[in-house]
């Protein structure tokens, strides 16, 4: 534990006190971005309609569309299964939609924007104050984990399609940089400035590195060669020590 009271503690950044819990400065953020008119996944226009029948048929091919992406992948799903699993001719498919990539695309800017919202919002750093250090980290990296090892199979198709499709690509980017700039934020608020003196490229390397390893643990990349428990608890010691140095992430 800690014994001396650092600097940081003065200007409130983080507490120095025997159980080490965090305190969140105030004012830390510095994110940029959200639900702009640039925003790749937030900024696209609502489909209106003017019945809701025709609203219902919108959305039921969105997610007839989004389950067989997942089970098939992008290249073994064709319109006419997208139009048959909605209940709808293919003739109605192509009412909503030209091709099978545009629906894909919908689908995959939804899915990332409910991802922002339902786990980015999860980083906020009020949400730790008063945590342990250890705990505070498991927290976040639970949350991480946890929006690719819930849908493997749907993050597998999106990993080739990223590899594949420049639209897809650019969506997967701004969710990205939305991710980098939310840890950013949390590590500039419950950091140490002398253990992490730039918090943006901490957070890059952060968020690479459990990105990639959720990938493993989930298998999307492949079978991984030790167990998810032991993944976790290595992950969790290395971002301890990268946050809070090494002395004090082995005695927290």
């Amino acid at each position: 534990m800690l014994t001396n009271v650092p600097q940081s503690v003065k200007t409130g950044r983080i507490v120095g006190s025997s159980d080490d819990r965090v305190t969140v400065r105030t004012g830390s953020s510095q994110r940029a971005g959200g639900d702009d008119e640039d925003s790749l996944i937030f900024g696209q226009p609502s489909r209106r309609f003017r019945q809701e029948r025709a609203r219902k048929t919108y959305e039921g091919l969105i997610e007839a569309a989004a389950n067989l992406f997942t089970e098939r992948g992008f290249d073994a799903t064709q319109t006419p299964d997208i139009a048959q699993a909605a209940g709808v001719s293919v003739g109605t498919f192509y009412r909503y939609f030209s091709d099978k990539k545009e629906i894909y695309i919908e689908a995959t800017r939804r899915d990332l924007a409910r991802a922002y919202r339902q786990v980015l919002d999860r980083l906020k750093p009020e949400r730790f104050e008063g945590t342990g250090r250890r705990a505070a980290i498991e927290q976040v990296l639970q949350i991480m984990l946890g929006f690719i090892t819930s849908m493997p199979e749907r993050q597998r198709v999106l990993v080739e399609m990223t590899m594949r499709d420049e639209q897809v690509a650019a969506l997967r980017e701004e969710f990205d940089a939305a991710a980098r700039d939310r840890l950013a934020d949390l590590f500039r608020a419950i950091c140490p400035i002398e253990d992490v003196p730039d918090p943006e490229a901490m957070a890059y390397v952060v968020y690479t590195s459990v990105k990639e390893s959720a990938y493993h643990i989930a298998g999307v990349t492949g079978a991984p060669s030790v167990s998810r428990r032991r993944a976790f608890a290595a992950l969790s010691d290395m971002v301890m020590r990268a946050l809070f140095g090494i002395e004090r992430a082995a005695t927290v």
